[in-house]
């Protein structure tokens, strides 16, 4: 295991790569068993990805591009999502426990009903993507993450901490944000300013949320 830590934030993650741990390559996380342990899956091109009542146990995901992603009950502990597009996903009522998704393409995805434990979005690029009913467990963190017009609607993220990340016209809808840290970010297009009570900021963003509250009220500002 090793630490990451991200604001007040820190973040148990896998160490795949401790001795002694061995990764098996595996063509499918398909299992009738309905678990997956101690495997490398990546470098695959597909039209469809799959899976639903599956655990996902200590291992990777690299390097997929699939047309089509749906995730259902899909449950990951110890796993790492590197350097993949997984396309328009759909991922519902899922528990992530000590999971990095790092460098992945999670465009227009739709988040709804995941619990996160431990979890790092790490580079991502989460552009229109919808998070409903998602709650944070545990210590979770988006790092250096693209959030443009991305929406949180019913969500608990208490403490959650958004480190370095594009958040244009993204929108925090009725949800727990208490504690949640936006410092060291551009707050100035942010959409449901009026539902991000006791988070935390930097003084000098505190323009910046009046910025975004002005343009979310549609304010006339001038001497006429």
């Amino acid at each position: 295991m090793s630490i990451r830590t991200f604001g007040a934030a820190t973040i148990t993650t896998p160490d795949l790569d401790e001795p002694g741990l061995y990764l098996a390559n595996v063509g499918t996380l398909d299992n009738p068993r309905g678990a997956v342990q101690d495997f490398s899956f990546g470098d695959m091109d597909l039209r469809s990805l799959e899976l639903a009542h599956t655990q996902l146990i200590t291992g990777r995901i690299h390097s997929v591009r699939a047309q089509r992603v749906a995730f259902e009950s899909l449950n990951l502990h110890g796993v790492e999502i590197t350097g993949s597009d997984l396309g328009v996903a759909r991922w519902n009522e899922s528990k992530l426990t000590r999971v990095v998704i790092r460098d992945t393409k999670l465009l227009g995805a739709t988040f709804d009903g995941l619990v996160l434990d431990d979890v790092l979005f790490e580079n991502c690029k989460l552009d229109y993507t919808t998070f409903t009913k998602v709650r944070a467990t545990g210590p979770v963190a988006f790092a250096g993450c693209i959030l443009t017009e991305a929406t949180f609607t019913d969500c608990d993220l208490s403490n959650v901490v958004f480190s370095d990340c594009t958040l244009r016209l993204t929108e925090f809808g009725p949800g727990r944000y208490r504690g949640a840290d936006l410092r060291g970010n551009d707050l100035a297009t942010l959409r449901g300013v009026a539902h991000l009570a006791r988070v935390r900021i930097d003084p000098g963003q505190q323009h910046d949320l009046a910025q975004a509250l002005v343009s979310e009220l549609d304010i006339a500002v001038g001497d006429d």
